[in-house]
Formats: structure tokens, sequence, C-alpha cells
């Protein structure tokens, strides 16, 4: 469970650090940047977003290791993921990390200096400092055409060496993420449903004590 924790949090909670693209490393390839940047644009035109995505692990040898499912909501700069066990609230000044097996929540101030990754860049720019990224093969899944582009992370000392980014060519939105760690696990994220016209509202966002009775609180602001 801490480990599917710790993969969430990664990918949407905001722990990844965007760098600044040195140079000499490559060059990125411009129909990938192409698609990349139409679905950030796409993305941005949304004013309130609710998308339910499914997580499932499989180990080096390819054996699943399980499903877990959740359900993000993102409005703005706020945002709130849910996921067995775990829930995190982020009302665009503080983010509460809440543990059900701990019942604890943990709050700390959103650092606008640190460009952290959070659910919104995941669909929208994050691809353009921290990546090089590539056009695949195009593919069709589910009888849809999606779009294969290959990031490598320019930070070598991140957990994992390859995404996988999969766009719905027909409707412009990433439909699922595939990342490769070094360990030989991959975790692959993929969307289920998403409600770009969600009526969402701003107090979803903040974490309400009153709804988690007995909860310690570890206030780190």
């Amino acid at each position: 469970m801490k480990k599917i924790i710790t993969s969430v949090t990664l990918l949407l909670a905001g722990i990844i650090t965007i760098y600044a693209q040195p140079k000499g490393m490559g060059n990125n390839d411009p129909e990938a940047k192409k698609i990349l940047d139409a679905v950030s644009a796409k993305f941005k035109s949304f004013k309130g977003v609710e998308a339910k995505f499914s997580l499932n692990i499989e180990n080096a040898a390819g054996k699943s290791l399980g499903t877990k499912k959740g359900i993000v909501y993102m409005k703005g700069n706020k945002y709130r993921v849910s996921i067995t066990g775990q829930e995190i609230f982020c009302d665009g000044s503080n983010i509460s990390t809440y543990d059900r097996s701990a019942n604890e929540v943990t709050i700390t101030k959103v650092d606008p200096s640190a460009n952290s990754l959070t659910p919104q860049k995941i669909f929208t720019n994050f691809y353009d400092k921290d990546f090089l990224y590539k056009l695949n093969q195009e593919k069709t899944v589910g009888g849809k055409k999606v779009q294969e582009i290959e990031l490598t992370p320019i930070d070598k000392s991140k957990p994992f060496f390859k995404v996988l980014v999969y766009v719905d060519k027909a409707s412009q939105i990433i439909s699922s993420t595939k990342v490769f760690e070094k360990t030989g696990n991959k975790f692959t994220y993929s969307v289920t449903g998403m409600n770009t016209t969600a009526p969402v509202n701003d107090t979803q966002f903040v974490f309400d004590a009153k709804k988690y009775p007995g909860a310690e609180v570890v206030d780190l602001r």
C-alpha cells in the first residue's frame, strides 16, 4: 500500500520538481510537441473537471500486483485526489494529505516557486521542461486511435526512466500514462471517465476535519 500511495503522490500530488532543460540534452520531436501543446490548450479551457482513473501495477516479471481506482477533481489551481487509502486536498494555498489507515492528515503550504507537478499539469504543460519527448507509432486501443508519446526524464536521478503518454486522437485528451521504474515495476494510469463540465464546488478542495473524526493533524506549514 505504501508503494501505491508513493506512486500516486509522485505523479498526482506535486513532488516532481520541474527543472530547466539543460543545453545539449538532445532535441525534442516537433510533431510530439504539436500534439502535447494541443492537449494542454484544450485542457486549460475547461472550468471544472471530474476524472475517474485506474492504477494498475506490474512487477518486473509482468505480473499484475493489483489495480486501484480513484477520482480527481480539478478547478483552476485547486485539486482533490481520492484513491484507496488516501485523499489529497489542495485549495490553492495548502495541501492536506489524509492517510486513512493511520487516520492522520499532514498539511503543508503550496510552494509556488517549486513549480511542482500538480494533476492539472499532468494534463497540460508539464512535459516542456522536465522531459525529452518523441512521437511513436499510432495505435488502436479499445477501438480508438491513440498517439503514443515517449518521454525521457532529463533528471536521471528520478526513480523512473521512461513514461509513455497516450493521447486520444479524436478528443485530444490524455487517455493513459505508463511509468517505467528502474526497479522494473510498471505503473499504468488510465482515465476511465472524464466530465469536463463538472459543477465543481470550491469546498471540495478543503480538508474538513468534521468529516474525519479523531484524525490526527500534522501541521507542517
